[in-house]
This record gives C-alpha cells, sequence and structure tokens, in this order.
C-alpha cells in the first residue's frame, strides 16, 4: 500500500508514537529509566498545556509555558526552568531530524511539520547567565571558623558528660571540614570510601590523605558519574590532620570493617546525603547563619577561597570537577579584604614604579 493511501491515524496516536520513540532513543543511549520517564512526563505537561501536537507547537507556546512557571508562590527554580527547556529542545531535535521520518509522517497526515520551538531568546540560558543564590553564597572566614569550633565544642561537650554520640560528632565535624577542605558536593561526600583517599604527589608527608578520589561527581546528560581526584592543598592541611585520626583510630570503633564507606552510622550504615543536609541545618541554627544557606555553601567557600590564594582559575575547575571555566566563575566571589588587598597592591605596584621613572 502506497503512502498515500494508508489510513491516518489520530493526532494523540502520532503523539504517543513519538514520545514512545524518543524515549527508545534515550534508552539505547544508557540514560537512566528516572531520566527517562521524568522527560516523558514534561513532554506531556507541555502537551496538555498548549492543548496542541508538536507540529503545531510554537516558540510562543514555550514562552507562555515559562511564564506559567515563574508566576505565582509555586515559582520555580532559575536551573529547574533550564532543564525543562533543555528537555523541549531535545524532544524537537529528534522530532525534527529526518532519520526518524516524523517530518514526512506529518506533512503527509496532518499538512504540518514539526519544528524547532527553544530558540536563544526564549531559553533560560539567554535570559539569564548568573544563577548566584543567596543560599549558595561562600561563607567568611569568620562564619567558617564558627562552624567548625562549634563542632569541635560539641564533640567535646559529649565526651566530658559521658552521654553516647561523641564518635558521631567526631564523624560530623570530620565530613564538613573535609566538604569544605575538598570542595566536595553533598552526594559526592556521602559516597566516598575509606579506599578513595589517596597520597598527593607532591606531598608525601601527607601519606594516604594527600588526596580524595570523587566517583561519584556530577554527571553530564546522558552520560555516566564523572570521576575526578581532587589534591589537598597546603592552606587546607588541618583537613589532613583530622581525616588520620578519623580513619585510623575512630573509624575501627563502628566494628564494621567489611564496610568500605568512610562516613558510617551507628547502625553501620552509609551516611545519606539527607543526613549531611540536616546535619548543616542545625549547625546552621546553632551559630546564626542566615537560614536560607546550604551545605552547598562550602563548596562555594572552596572555590572562592583558592580564588584568593592565587590558585589559576584552570586548576580551580580542575578540583570541583567543572566542565567550564565559566562554570567556575559563576561561584566566585571574593571578599572585601582581598578585593582591598589586591587594589592596595596594585596601587603600590604602579605608583611606586612612577616614583622611580621620576
Amino acid at each position: 500500500m502506497s503512502r498515500a493511501f494508508r489510513p491516518r491515524v489520530g493526532h494523540s496516536a502520532v503523539f504517543e508514537a513519538m514520545v514512545t520513540g524518543w524515549s527508545r532513543q534515550q534508552r539505547s543511549r544508557q540514560l537512566g529509566e528516572r531520566t527517562v520517564t521524568s522527560r516523558e512526563r514534561l513532554i506531556r505537561r507541555f502537551q496538555g498545556f498548549c492543548e496542541s501536537y508538536p507540529w503545531e507547537w510554537t516558540p510562543g507556546d514555550v514562552e507562555d509555558f515559562t511564564v506559567s512557571l515563574t508566576s505565582g508562590q509555586g515559582r520555580l527554580a532559575l536551573s529547574t526552568i533550564r532543564g525543562y527547556h533543555l528537555t523541549l529542545r531535545m524532544f524537537c531535535d529528534y522530532v525534527t531530524d529526518s532519520r526518524y521520518e516524523w517530518p514526512t509522517q506529518c506533512h503527509d497526515r496532518f499538512g504540518q511539520v514539526p519544528s524547532q520551538v527553544c530558540n536563544e531568546w526564549n531559553t533560560v540560558a539567554h535570559l539569564n547567565d548568573y544563577e548566584g543564590r543567596r543560599q549558595r553564597r561562600p561563607l567568611t572566614y569568620r562564619e567558617l571558623e564558627s562552624l567548625f569550633d562549634w563542632l569541635d565544642d560539641r564533640v567535646d561537650r559529649i565526651a566530658r558528660s559521658g552521654r553516647k554520640g561523641a564518635l558521631a560528632g567526631l564523624r560530623d565535624a570530620t565530613m564538613l571540614k573535609t566538604t569544605y577542605a575538598f570542595g566536595l558536593r553533598r552526594n559526592e561526600l556521602a559516597r566516598l570510601d575509606v579506599a578513595d583517599l589517596r597520597p598527593n604527589p607532591h606531598m608525601r608527608g601527607w601519606g594516604s590523605y594527600g588526596s580524595v578520589h570523587v566517583r561519584y561527581g556530577k554527571a553530564a546528560t546522558g552520560s555516566l558519574p564523572r570521576r575526578r581526584t581532587v589534591l589537598a592543598v597546603p592552606e587546607f592541611d588541618w583537613a589532613v590532620d583530622g581525616l588520620k585520626p578519623w580513619v585510623e583510630e575512630a573509624l575501627p570503633l563502628y566494628e564494621a570493617s567489611g564496610h568500605p564507606a568512610l562516613w558510617l552510622t551507628e547502625r553501620r550504615t552509609r551516611v545519606k546525603v539527607r543526613q549531611i543536609d540536616d546535619l548543616f541545618a542545625t549547625v546552621r541554627t546553632k551559630i546564626g547563619l542566615d537560614e536560607h544557606l546550604s551545605l552547598h555553601c562550602l563548596r562555594h567557600s572552596y572555590v572562592t577561597h583558592l580564588i584568593e590564594h592565587g590558585y589559576p582559575e584552570r586548576f580551580v575547575t580542575e578540583q570541583v570537577g567543572h566542565t567550564c571555566a565559566s562554570t567556575t566563575a559563576i561561584y566566585t566571589s571574593v571578599s572585601n579584604d582581598f578585593k582591598n588587598k589586591t587594589v592596595q597592591a596594585a596601587l603600590a605596584r604602579v605608583y611606586q614604579a612612577d616614583e622611580k621613572e621620576r
């Protein structure tokens, strides 16, 4: 039977076939089931919002959809909206690709063809290049000192009282110090094993605690988690001093020699991300920090302070596992003291040179 005489199926059936085909393509790329399912759900949500089908969608539909997401009390974060835009863009790339014949099928059946409705003028990437949020701002040196002092004091208080919990308190203090000293994300921290502690070839004296091998770094879309090795730096060598007694003296007290995790609970299970979040929230409240600050601010602090210590941007980018230096730049927010010292040094350099020339 020729194409001209084939029975015409309904609009909804073609749409379902498109979504099914796109899902199959993603699974062929070995994407996770949850990722595929959430993307399917968004495409159906967008279709329901537009009350039309992909071959009828226009850039205006994307703009109306975005406005609906950024209005009212349920306003979504910019990073979430960017993810939505990316999903819509990928779906449109699929249905407009001639290799899948959807343009031909839609033209023959409906007299219209799908088009790419996401462009540089109606997506978040163009509207806002910087997403700095106050809950992720870097902490000042004084705030960090207060945070770590409170954690250390808690261990001493528990130990003096004779109550249980001193070991867990030491674990908590070491965890948050490690988060800052190596610029780790929450999941990267929670998934660390003892075997991930490695030597630093530039500093043999640190033994097996001179670097951290991250096996569960943030994955790019459609790829496996990225791995990297974070070297300890001399400005944060106190973290090495904390990890060594934790691993060699405290961790064996859990009597869980068969468990690979670096951070264990009293039940000899791996500490979960939610527990780390709750820990930071508790300390934040105790020392009077802004309630909007999150654990991720320690990672921002790490980037900012490395820059202030004079480390090259490329080195910092490699340390934190960013693909682009522009991402690292978003994290960077040097302190006023650093800015003042930099300006003073520049003034001295320029005007001293002028005086010598005279």
